[in-house]
């Protein structure tokens, strides 16, 4: 069976402690670009597929604009989001599915409770059902479904891997990553997701940095309107409080979570680094990825060291601090530029 590399072929990212003792360990891989798309640094194996989950979010909204989707500012950086399911969130999300001609019927991810505790205790209270508009992945859906009403594509069958708003984020991650995607699965949210490299995926991340607004291809157009969309609405891609808002909202640099242990993170000069935490842990990739752009000289160490308590890395016994996230052995101070 195909699969992402193996344990042999990681690295230490991440360690947990608990009253100093080291209690968890977290392998992983990592790769580094600059703002060209040239590897910086690679930690474990990044040449083998994996699968970006939701960090695949910017190449699909770029898909979504190039269907023919008209979205801009908040609209668009829902798009990109994991959202927490806020009135605010979901509001955007149907207003985006009103402006095509649809409903929140049209929606084919699965239906959740809101992320966000307020809000899932909100409809709780009032008797309201859990629905798709719930759903982290909401955003990314209602764009595939405006793209298709504006090319005429059919709606029923917008999840299917040979639709033709699939097809354009299977092409877009290929262009922009520079290498074709190997394996087809089915996200969480039930759109296709594509495995490409850890140092692809970097690649592709780093051309929506780059990307000009004044270029003459409108892919690269696009791109830049994601970028500005994101950093300019950072509350829109997680939610107030959330580590990937924080990062956005106080370093400017674009930061993504993925399921499964994958992170995204993206400074203003293109450098971008993607992890992969072997054992599927999230609260172990944020840390690693910031130090991958400090080492890189792309991100400030003090701001990056200012924002480490809102980033939910400690650890708790009997509601008191007595640990947190660690950076691992094999995670670099300083990566030199050639």
């Amino acid at each position: 069976m195909a699969g992402t590399f193996l344990g042999k072929d990681a690295v230490e990212l991440a360690v947990v402690t608990r009253n100093g003792f080291i209690e968890s360990r977290h392998l992983g891989s990592a790769a580094v670009v600059d703002g060209e798309g040239a590897l910086l640094c690679s930690l474990g194996d990044v040449r083998t597929p994996v699968f970006p989950r939701s960090t695949l979010k910017f190449v699909q909204a770029l898909a979504s604009l190039e269907g023919g989707a008209q979205l801009e500012g908040e609209h668009l950086a829902i798009a990109c989001a994991s959202h927490a399911g806020t009135p605010l969130h979901v509001a955007l999300v149907r207003d985006i599915l009103g402006r095509a001609g649809l409903d929140e019927r049209a929606l084919r991810c699965p239906a959740t409770w809101p992320n966000d505790r307020a809000s899932r205790d909100s409809l709780v209270r009032t008797g309201e059902p859990s629905a798709q508009v719930y759903m982290e992945c909401s955003g990314k859906h209602a764009a595939f479904l405006a793209a298709c009403a504006a090319a005429g594509w059919p709606t029923d069958t917008y999840l299917q891997p040979e639709h033709p708003v699939q097809k354009l984020v299977r092409e877009s991650l290929a262009r922009f990553a520079g290498e074709q995607v190997s394996v087809t699965g089915v996200d969480g949210c039930g759109a296709p997701v594509y495995a490409v490299s850890l140092a692809g995926m970097a690649r592709a991340m780093s051309r929506f940095a780059t990307s000009q607004a004044s270029s003459p291809f409108g892919i690269f157009r696009n791109a830049a309107k994601i970028w500005s969309a994101a950093l300019r609405h950072p509350w829109t891609i997680a939610g107030h409080g959330r580590p990937d808002t924080v990062v956005i909202e106080e370093l400017g640099v674009l930061a993504k979570s993925g399921a499964e242990g994958v992170q995204v993170l993206v400074a203003e000069d293109g450098t971008a680094a993607v992890l992969k935490c072997l054992d599927g842990s999230g609260r172990a990739a944020m840390l690693p990825g910031l130090q991958l752009l400090v080492a890189a000289g792309a991100v400030d160490p003090a701001k990056a060291e200012a924002i480490l308590p809102k980033l939910r890395l400690g650890v708790t016994g009997g509601g008191q601090p007595v640990g947190s996230v660690m950076l691992g052995s094999d995670v670099p101070s300083v990566i030199e530029r050639g």
